[in-house]
């Protein structure tokens, strides 16, 4: 999100309905899904930048898996 928001998970978490772990945990399954997402545009030949816009990761993270696919 980076705009300073807060996410209803993290108010969920904060006001202990969700365990830490847990909430950690669907991150990290969001961020291995923007990965295989961006994966997948960049074996169709999309271009760096706008893979990285599409599936919400950082342009360095698409370059390093740029590199893995060629």
């Amino acid at each position: 999100m980076g705009d300073g928001s807060i996410t209803f998970e993290e108010v969920l978490m904060e006001e202990g309905f969700i365990p830490k772990w847990l909430a950690l945990g669907r991150e990290e399954g969001r961020e291995e899904g923007r990965e295989e997402v961006a994966q997948n545009l960049l074996k169709k030949g999309w271009g760096i930048e706008e893979t990285a816009e599409t599936a919400d990761l950082d342009i360095e993270k698409v370059r390093l898996l740029a590199q893995n696919i060629r």
